[in-house]
């Protein structure tokens, strides 16, 4: 069947719309405080309970907002707990990695598009920082970036200026960021230790405060981009005495104007006597402002040089080189480090050096992993686990028994030489007002479990209990028509279902006859193939739909990634759990990525910084990344920080005709400068002018090798096939097909493999439908609802009815939708009676291929679920209505 109608945007899909005019980012500027009323620094628990990214941390003002660490998860974090993006001001990096800043890209992305002009914001990073910014560059518009700064001198500056002892010198002195009068704040640079010669001549405590500049120079030069720490200071103003009226009267002041500019620092003529008046003449003595440190030393290698910083001796309460003019006394230490270093002997000393500071210990603490941080999707996908635990298994952070058992702590026999404060969400420490200096613990969040959940669901949706019944016997009667039977009677006696509901449902029942089952499903067993979705949302993280990422379980034959948006890490750490998410990185046979929007890949370079890190010292082969050539940019720039271990291979050499004309059998379709045709997109077609054709000749001696090896790959994973398919969204966009090898069953049987396709971001396209032939599934995006046809032709994108059509032309036995807009915050509006063959996705929805045939029957029951947030939906239609 062809697909009839299918239109689209070809100025999008081109890259040349240009509907929206340029943005000119606003950068913030506010009127500031200096009496500010309230000011105090939070603990904001991006990663605690799945720690796969650094916390951050809010230092809130008045009039002013600073974030220090941007991993990923913090946008989808701020907006569960009502933290406003857009009242940030600064940003500051305590490390340039996939750690620290992989939440950057979305971020600035998101700044940009709020109001009419957008936003941007000022970003502060150490040397390290501008390789990052250019590795963004490949998919976020300049104007974001403008505000980026970095300090502190490159590595590369180093080796360059070795014979400049300024320089040297003053990468260990405190580099004033900010200076306001409302707050101070400082990076001091910390580095690892030294290896090879230098730590031959003498220890890193004698290198960093050698007087041999050469010395030095050498040390700095053998530094790599990532490896410099910064330890911030933020010290704020210092609080003014109380004024005392009576002694200005005894000085001939009246009451009045001049009150006012004594209490603001300026001396006054008296109206009275013939003096000049002093702030100190009529106020008590100054307290000096708090000061708040952020130290993050990442590794043991940091030890020795955080130990010997001359730059931090101020900062000491024993410190007595310098006049109390010079001496500071600190408030309260944010360590971000980790507990393997925090928990050291060496670093319990140097704590004590801060005589009366309170210690926040934020680094990744084992307690924190049962505790979810984002409590709204936890919630729901608890509620949807009641229901059907078959396609939403328990989470990871409340599937494990005993945390420790897995995550032991050499350390924690270390004696205990400093009082500590264990970190948790939204975790205060108040600064101002002075009378109210200290911790506060009151708007950290109550505790969330899985029982409560349940509980308050059963509450609010009796007939759920039933409903649960009833969706366990979906399972006990497949293949069983007595079973079927009797599953469809207790079906239909459900009141809250609604008509439609229950035809899909008794249709469905008859749906599992043999000859309705394709043939690849004959004796699948669970352990063949198994469905993931990391995220189901479209654009941005929400609080509960993240951004799209799709795993695909080979069990004992590895696995794969299709897309990976921001915080996919974190997701397979909710979905496995700490050491399961470990193990699903390491068994990654490959990644396709299906285009270079931000949503579909950020969170790319800490899956692969893990997995190198994982498998260090381990044989094995660099992961193979497959994707459009612009991520190949970013990639490239961005190995510069981290080893990513990776392979890179464009999309455009794994669709079916590259790989015909690769191998020679179809040599008419390469011309006549080695480049690779696609038919799909030949001359005349509709679709010509969006297929970008590469700037140079395809290097057949880099391409044949890599696709040499993805067949390897596809063997040892039990797969016959991968081809990209070109689709309408954006230039160079893929979907994907995957198709598994043939398998013989218990009695010589040859089985035919399965067939899954991913359309990634389309509108309706006959090439994904060819794609889709008979697929046992396919997952297609269906961003909009029915009736908003317009937006979607606008951003080529599909609603729901075009993605069930494009199954349907096809003959897909399977479709699930996803990718949904983030204005369905919960279930998108669909119309069951076109979902005979379809089901929503939902973010930890698991789909085991040996379910497939249950799938759409378990929807009118997850409907149920979301009765309440639906029937206010049709409320406010029927107003609209109405109104019209």
């Amino acid at each position: 069947m062809e697909l009839e109608g299918a239109t689209f945007n070809r100025k999008r899909a081109e890259g040349r719309d240009r509907s929206a005019k340029p943005r000119n980012l606003q950068l913030k500027v506010r009127k500031l405080n200096p009496v500010s009323t309230i000011c105090y620094a939070q603990i904001l628990g991006t990663g605690m309970d799945t720690q796969d990214t650094s916390p951050s941390v809010l230092l809130f003002f008045d009039k002013q907002r600073f974030i220090f660490n941007a991993g990923e998860g913090l946008q989808r974090f701020c907006t569960e707990h009502k933290i406003k993006l857009s009242k940030i001001d600064h940003m500051f990096l305590t490390r340039v990695c996939s750690e620290t800043a992989g939440g950057l890209p979305g971020l600035l992305l998101t700044l940009a598009g709020i109001g009419e002009e957008g936003m941007s914001v000022n970003i502060w990073g150490p040397s390290d920082f501008k390789y990052f910014v250019e590795a963004m560059r490949s998919f976020i518009p300049n104007a974001a970036m403008v505000h980026t700064h970095s300090f502190g001198g490159t590595t590369d500056d180093n080796r360059a200026d070795s014979s400049n002892s300024g320089a040297v010198r003053s990468l260990t002195n405190p580099i004033v960021l900010i200076d306001d009068e409302v707050v101070k704040i400082s990076a001091i640079l910390l580095h690892p230790s030294f290896s090879g010669e230098c730590a031959d001549k003498m220890d890193v405590a004698n290198i960093a405060n050698s007087d041999n500049l050469d010395l030095q120079s050498k040390a700095r030069s053998s530094l790599k981009p990532g490896d410099i720490a910064v330890i911030y200071a933020c010290e704020l103003s210092e609080i003014k005495g109380k004024f005392d009226p009576l002694k200005a009267q005894a000085l001939g002041l009246k009451p009045g104007p001049k009150y006012r500019e004594l209490q603001l620092g300026k001396s006054v003529k008296s109206d009275r006597l013939d003096i000049m008046i002093h702030p100190s003449d009529v106020l008590d003595p100054s307290i000096p402002g708090p000061i708040v440190l952020l130290v993050d030393c990442p590794s043991e290698a940091y030890l020795q040089e955080l130990l010997s910083l001359q730059s931090l001796n101020p900062y000491y309460t024993n410190f007595m080189d310098q006049s109390n003019e010079e001496s500071k006394s600190v408030n309260c230490v944010i360590h971000l480090g980790p507990a393997s270093v925090t928990k050291t002997a060496q670093y319990r000393s140097w704590m004590k050096r801060f005589a009366g500071a309170q210690h926040i210990m934020a680094g990744h603490e084992i307690k924190n992993i049962q505790i979810p941080i984002l409590r709204s999707s936890a919630r729901i996908t608890s509620r949807l686990n009641y229901l059907c635990p078959r396609l939403f298994p328990t989470q990871g952070f409340w599937s494990v028994q005993h945390p420790s058992s897995f995550l032991q702590d050499s350390n924690d026999s270390s004696p205990i030489v400093c009082e500590t404060i264990p970190a948790e969400n939204l975790l205060k420490f108040h600064l101002r007002p002075y009378s109210q200096l200290g911790l506060d613990r009151s708007v950290i969040p109550s505790s969330l479990t899985a029982e409560g959940i349940v509980d308050e669901l059963i509450s609010e949706i009796p007939e759920i209990t039933d409903a649960s019944r009833s969706v366990s016997q979906l399972w006990c009667g497949s293949g069983d028509s007595m079973h079927r039977s009797s599953a469809n009677d207790n079906m239909i006696e459900e009141p809250w279902m609604t008509e439609n509901a229950q035809r899909v449902i008794s249709e469905g029942i008859h749906v599992d006859h043999d000859s309705d089952v394709p043939s690849c499903l004959e004796d699948i067993t669970r352990e063949d193939m198994e469905i993931v979705l990391l995220g189901t949302g479209s654009s941005q993280p929400s609080k509960y739909r993240n951004v799209s990422s799709v795993y695909v379980n080979l069990f004992s034959r590895g696995s794969l990634l299709l897309d990976c948006g921001e915080g996919t890490l974190g997701q397979l750490k909710r979905r496995f759990g700490m050491k399961g998410a470990d193990d699903a990185v390491k068994a990654l046979n490959f990644i396709w990525i299906s285009h270079i929007h931000a949503d579909h890949h950020t969170g790319l370079a800490r899956i692969l910084a893990l997995r190198a890190e994982l498998l260090k010292g381990v044989p094995h082969e660099p992961v193979l990344v497959i994707g459009p050539r612009l991520l190949k940019r970013f990639l490239d720039a961005y190995s510069r920080l981290e080893d990513l271990d990776m392979q890179f291979l464009d999309c455009r050499y794994t669709t079916a005709a590259s790989f015909d004309a690769v191998a020679g059998k179809n040599n008419n379709k390469l011309d006549g400068a080695g480049r690779v045709e696609n038919t799909l997109f030949s001359k005349g077609s509709r679709m010509e002018s969006c297929w970008k054709r590469p700037a140079s000749p395809v290097d057949t001696a880099t391409m044949v090798p890599l696709l040499a090896k993805l067949k390897r790959v596809l063997h040892r994973a039990g797969l016959d096939a991968l081809f990209s398919v070109p689709v309408v969204h954006c230039p160079q966009a893929f979907g994907v097909v995957v198709k598994a090898s043939e398998r013989t069953n218990r009695v010589g049987k040859t089985i035919p493999g399965w067939k899954m396709v991913y359309s990634g971001d389309t509108r309706p396209c006959q090439a994904i439908v060819d794609a889709s032939r008979d697929a046992t599934v396919l997952i297609h995006e269906a961003t909009f609802e029915d009736g908003l046809e317009e937006e979607a032709l606008a951003r080529n994108h599909s609603t729901t009815m075009e993605a069930v059509n494009v199954g349907t032309s096809a003959g897909a036995y399977r479709i699930i939708l996803t990718h949904f807009s983030q204005r369905y915050p919960k279930i998108p509006v669909f119309d069951e009676k076109h979902m005979k063959n379809t089901c929503i996705g939902f973010d930890m929805m698991s789909v085991n291929v040996a379910d497939l045939s249950v799938l759409p029957r378990v929807l009118p029951y997850i409907r149920l679920l979301f009765k309440n947030e639906m029937a206010l939906d049709e409320s406010e239609e029927a107003l609209v209505a109405a109104a019209n």
